[in-house]
């Protein structure tokens, strides 16, 4: 396991990178450690509030979560654990009697998946995942799972989601968007929790949060632990997550590769096993699947440290948060319209983010074979097209996962056999990458 090496900040000049088998003093990099946690608690948080799991044990597998993978990669690849966003539709879709115990199932299934997955990868090499999901499928997948969600950010009835409270929800729309735009740095970054900050206000101001639990919570006490209950019918739902978890860390891992100079190649196998085994921790004792967090790359990015020790203090400050239930009962008093507002935010940035894929990779979509399975998969999964065999429900992000899959692959082979794939290799000259269709330099 890699050591850290002593780095003297007195020595250090203006854009001095501290790596990650690196360190500050241990007073700076606690403070640092602890910056870390309040990037990624903006999204972690919200997770276990739109899903009704406890905030306290999605914390302490937060930070555990974080532990294992530092220990699973060797101490060498920064990255914090935090919940993730593409369990919420699969969650809120086992859910609806108000029994989360066959999502954990679900969510255990899920980190055991992704984890064979990993061990593939460190055993093969991770070529066959670009095979398998090219940038047009990965874009899309992302894409309908963040948009099948605008239906809980608006909410099922007149007690949930942003028509529960429209006022409140548009305060902390506005709030989001222009803390966003007003601040540099943290600040900025933090535009989401701060924007949740400001609902919350508006809404006490109005009285529409009842703080009964939190006086009835205790000040220490152990996170609310629970077991899954084995139901495989839920399994369809879950499993389009681990494509989403694979390209998550996937990403993750060449951002890191970029950002540090190091290659991390041979490490990508044992961050997807190492996610994989912290989600299945967490199906098994009541918390919600994990992932890498892109909130934490960029604190890494505007602090250029890297350093692993980071995450460790990150990881232990999350745990010894989990045992303050008072504290897991105040962020449970977080009115509805305040969680749809900023789930109206988030829902839409993931569905973005989806489509930042498909320009960065610059996908062409005058071709009918990058076309029309991105399309119809979108529809599914956005109308969230549901159907049942037997005791199996497959809802929309499965049904459009696997359509859309399913018909780009069958389209590229029927495509190649007779020639109608449009779709041409990127044409690098000395001065420029050429795509088929854009402007030639003369």
């Amino acid at each position: 396991m890699a050591l850290w090496t002593l780095r003297n900040r007195n020595e250090m000049t203006t854009g001095s990178v501290i790596a990650p088998d690196e360190r500050l003093d241990w007073g700076t990099m606690t403070g640092l450690g602890i910056q870390h946690v309040v990037a990624m608690f903006g999204a972690t948080f919200l997770v276990p509030l739109i899903t009704g799991f406890p905030v306290t044990t999605t914390l302490f597998f937060s930070g555990l979560g974080t532990l294992i993978f530092l220990l699973i990669t060797g101490n060498r690849l920064p990255s914090y654990l935090g919940s993730s966003f593409a369990f919420i539709s699969p969650v809120l879709a086992s859910t609806a009697d108000g029994d989360f115990s066959k999502a954990l199932f679900g969510i255990m299934l899920t980190g055991m998946l992704l984890a064979l997955v990993g061990v593939v990868v460190h055993l093969a090499g991770s070529g066959w995942i670009d095979a398998l999901m090219p940038p047009v499928m990965t874009g899309t997948i992302v894409m309908l799972i963040g948009f099948n969600l605008a239906g809980a950010a608006w909410g099922g009835d007149e007690s949930s989601g942003f028509r529960a409270a429209p006022l409140t929800g548009w305060v902390t729309i506005f709030a989001i968007v222009l803390i966003a735009v007003l601040f540099k740095g943290m600040l900025g970054r933090l535009s989401i929790l701060l924007g949740v900050l400001v609902g919350y206000v508006a809404a006490l101001l109005q009285g529409q949060v009842d703080f009964t639990a939190v006086g009835s919570a205790a000040w220490v006490g152990l996170p609310e632990f629970h077991l899954p209950t084995v139901d495989f019918n839920v399994a369809a739902l879950f499993l389009p997550v681990v494509l989403v978890l694979i390209a998550e860390n996937v990403g993750h891992v060449k951002s890191v590769a970029l950002m540090t100079g190091k290659n991390y190649d041979k490490t990508m196998g044992r961050a997807l096993v190492a996610d994989g085994v912290a989600t299945t921790i967490a199906g098994f004792g009541g918390g919600s699947g994990t992932t890498t967090y892109a909130e934490n790359i960029g604190v890494m990015a505007a602090t250029k440290v890297y350093s692993t020790a980071l995450y460790w203090i990150a990881g232990f400050v999350a745990i010894l948060l989990s045992f303050i239930p008072k504290f897991g009962a105040a962020i449970f008093t977080i009115p509805a319209g305040v969680i749809g507002a900023a789930g109206t935010v988030l829902y839409g940035m993931i569905g973005l983010l989806g489509a930042r894929i498909w320009i960065e990779n610059k996908v062409v979509f005058t071709n009918p074979v990058n076309l029309i399975p991105a399309a119809v998969g979108l529809i599914m999964g956005i109308a969230d097209f549901t159907f049942t065999l037997g005791d199996m429900t497959f809802g929309g992000v499965t049904v459009g996962t696997v359509t859309a899959l399913v018909l780009y692959h069958l389209m590229k082979a029927i495509g190649k056999a007779r020639g109608t794939d449009l779709e041409e290799p990127a044409i690098t000259t000395e001065f420029e990458t050429y795509q088929p269709g854009a402007e030639e330099l003369r």
